[in-house]
């Protein structure tokens, strides 16, 4: 087991719950955890420990939203996405921790950027989408951050949130959608980390302690998710991920 002290234990535990929420009642919302597990571990084994409880959380997603995908978005995100990961690969094979903690640390606040742009923005969000053409030049921006995001550090959440409310996708659909999208890629990933000697035995052990808060998660976010306060939580979390990624990039 890595050797963490209380403060550290505390905050991967807080960061495990917050997973388990993201995919059951707020998605995108575990740009928390990602700041908080590569603030508590070293860059590259954060990204390959919170894959692992990621997909712990789709199991939980499946259950609940798996009736209402839309498979036609799904696969036209697909090559895009798929260049976006193979990218991302490659940028986790040739750096060190020091420039992937910098790298997350830029996503966060990208990620950070794009839902306030969201928020304050939503109508020329909106207007795209009308657009003639556009479908093809979305999905392709999107799908390729997107899988880059998610390889390098997990982030592609915020991302794929951002397409799916431009391409004005219903709340059902939006969760349907998102939770076999997120499934697929994550089990895609497995084997990439794993060839990059990630999945270290202390990580796996790791994992198991905090597998159980994650499912904790799960099960609140679909107790609360249509009572939940989603603004008050938008603003604690968007406010909480900026000192982390700040403190990732200096």
């Amino acid at each position: 087991m890595i050797a963490l002290d209380p403060w550290a234990w505390a905050a991967l535990g807080v960061a495990a719950v917050v997973i388990g929420i993201s995919k059951t009642a707020l998605p995108g919302a575990n740009i928390l955890a990602i700041a908080l597990f590569a603030t508590v571990l070293p860059a590259r084994l954060s990204t390959a420990a919170m894959l692992l409880l990621l997909i712990v959380g789709d199991v939980f997603a499946l259950i609940a939203y798996r009736r209402h995908a839309h498979w036609p978005t799904i696969l036209r995100l697909a090559p895009a996405v798929i260049a976006g990961l193979l990218l991302g690969f490659a940028f986790l094979a040739l750096t060190g921790d020091g420039a992937v903690r910098r790298a997350i640390g830029v996503i966060l606040l990208v990620m950070i950027a794009v839902t306030l742009w969201r928020r304050w923005r939503q109508s020329r969000a909106d207007a795209v989408a009308r657009e003639p053409g556009r479908g093809i030049l979305l999905a392709g921006v999107y799908g390729s951050l997107g899988g880059f995001s998610t390889m390098v550090a997990n982030a592609g959440g915020p991302v794929m949130s951002m397409y799916f409310l431009a391409t004005r996708t219903s709340v059902q659909v939006f969760l349907g959608t998102a939770a076999w999208f997120f499934a697929i890629i994550n089990l895609v990933k497995v084997p990439f980390l794993a060839g990059l000697g990630l999945f270290e035995p202390p990580i796996l052990l790791l994992d198991a302690v905090l597998a159980p808060l994650v499912v904790v998660g799960a099960l609140g976010g679909l107790a609360v998710a249509r009572r939940l306060d989603q603004r008050l939580f938008d603003r604690i979390v968007i406010a909480l991920t900026v000192v982390g990624a700040v403190y990732l990039l200096f």
